[in-house]
């Protein structure tokens, strides 16, 4: 499939309420372990999103649409999240982060993107030149990524419960 901005939005104005709908009122036991160090849980791949929301892709594709690949991204670190979101509760952070997303897309459909701005060029601090179109593409990645890690931190408290039918389960072993 090609990028397509409207494809694209479809995705993205989505992403608040799944995450309300899988997450909301969910124990920690469910929403707090990870698949070990160095990975996220639940709880902190939502604070990941909502982080991300604040400082990365609504920032990076003004500095593509004012400056192009004069001024580099800066880089993200992508465990920033943990200081900001230590001590709050899970709804709190989608509360924050679906607040953010709605303000992010009605300024990205303000902008009204053309074809021909979506082929401007901004530089990556690791991959050097990518577009604009690139970069919306990556964000709507972005979070069905997330949404699938999320997905999968919570099945896998359950893979020794589910017994032979972990066979079937292929979620249970990624």
């Amino acid at each position: 499939m090609d990028f397509s901005l409207t494809r694209s939005h479809e995705v993205l104005r989505r992403t608040p309420s799944v995450l309300r709908a899988l997450l909301a009122d969910l124990s920690e036991e469910w929403t707090r372990p990870n698949e070990g160090p160095d990975t996220f849980s639940a709880f902190d791949n939502v604070a990941h999103l909502a982080h991300l929301e604040r400082t990365s892709w609504i920032q990076r594709a003004q500095v593509i649409l004012e400056h192009g690949p004069a001024i580099p991204f800066p880089p993200v670190d992508p465990h920033a999240f943990a200081e900001a979101s230590a001590g709050r509760h899970l709804s709190e952070l989608v509360d924050e982060f679906a607040d953010v997303r709605a303000r992010n897309l009605a300024t990205l459909e303000g902008w009204g993107l053309s074809d021909e701005q979506l082929s401007l060029e901004g530089e990556h601090p690791a991959f050097g030149r990518v577009s604009l179109r690139q970069l919306l593409a990556t964000w709507t990645t972005h979070d069905l990524s997330h949404l699938g890690q999320i997905a999968r931190v919570i099945s896998k408290q359950y893979r020794d419960a589910v017994g032979p039918w972990r066979t079937y389960l292929p979620i249970l072993d990624r």
